[in-house]
């Protein structure tokens, strides 16, 4: 029976060790080939969320599961416990697959196991863990990615998400849908698909870009250039060019598409106007324009993208 060890070490969020506890704990019935063992490892009682836990095992039992699941950090800002970053590190040495939820790829970074493969974490935290472990290949646009020995999770939902994966690679799709139905959730997504979810630039009403960044978003329905952008804020394209990715870490041209795709997962939400008239209220001209942009941006096409999110009562 394969042993997936969850360490359970400092201020943990209930969620995301609920959901791996969950997801691996139990089996479904049609998993007629056995299921996972399933350890609590830790070094003591832990706080999870607003509970507290007592471990059924040490960290030094990681180094020999199968399968480590670190869940995700309550708050990315304290120390990590360099007891847990050891015995994760050990444990994938040891050919352990190590996986992480949400902010535990923060302990995988600081093991060395993020630097030189793609990762992900909660979009709110991605730039956060990139400037910590510039070795790694932080996206913030996906679930989760698979690099074989080590997978990262987003946050919350891609969570759940990434466990269905881990049991559809070692189980096979029916039995992973098979634990989605009894979750009462849609078969896994992949992880390429992204984090749907909007992430606005917010600055400082202050910054010399601030008014230039609301009148951009008043005219995304517009033909717009980086030289007209450039004349809002009475400066030159190119020195525009270097506040932009100073502040938002992409150029003009490349910021402007994103709100332009971000306005369209609004209007695919909300309304019913069809894929041409969302592209032509979003500046993107042809619905073929909307389709190619969205997909690589958003991952998926609109269409796909208004059935999953589309709202209960459209305006």
């Amino acid at each position: 029976m394969p042993t997936v060890a969850l360490p359970a070490v400092g201020h943990l969020l209930h969620f995301e060790l609920g959901v791996a506890y969950e997801i691996f704990g139990n089996p479904p019935l049609e998993a007629t080939g056995g299921w996972y063992d399933v350890q609590l490892c830790g070094p003591g009682p832990v706080r999870v969320g607003p509970f507290t836990i007592e471990p059924d095992h040490g960290l030094e039992r990681l180094v020999e599961a199968d399968t480590v699941i670190v869940p995700a950090c309550a708050d990315v800002d304290d120390p990590l416990p360099p007891e847990l970053v050891e015995a994760v590190r050990a444990a994938h040495e040891a050919g352990a697959r190590v996986a992480s939820l949400c902010t535990g790829a923060f302990v995988l970074g600081a093991a060395g196991l993020l630097d030189g493969r793609r990762a992900t974490t909660h979009w709110a935290h991605a730039a956060e863990l990139g400037a910590r472990h510039p070795l790694a290949v932080v996206d913030a646009d996906v679930l989760y990615t698979d690099n074989g020995s080590v997978l990262t999770a987003a946050g919350k939902a891609a969570a759940v998400d990434l466990c269905l994966h881990l049991v559809h690679l070692d189980h096979g799709a029916a039995i992973a849908n098979s634990v989605a139905r009894r979750l009462v959730m849609p078969p896994h997504r992949p992880g390429g698909q992204a984090q749907f979810v909007s992430t606005p630039m917010h600055v400082r009403g202050d910054h010399a870009l601030a008014q230039l960044l609301a009148w951009v978003q008043e005219r995304l329905d517009r033909p717009l250039t980086v030289t007209d952008m450039a004349r809002k804020a009475n400066t030159s394209p190119r020195h525009l060019g270097r506040q932009f990715r100073s502040v938002t870490g992409q150029t003009p041209l490349q910021w402007l598409l994103t709100q332009r795709v971000r306005r369209a997962q609004e209007l695919l939400e909300s309304t019913d106007l069809g894929v041409e008239a969302v592209a032509v209220a979003t500046g993107m001209g042809t619905a073929t324009t909307l389709r190619r942009q969205f997909k690589r941006i958003v991952g998926v096409p609109p269409d796909t993208y208004r059935r999953s999110f589309r709202s209960a009562n459209p305006a």
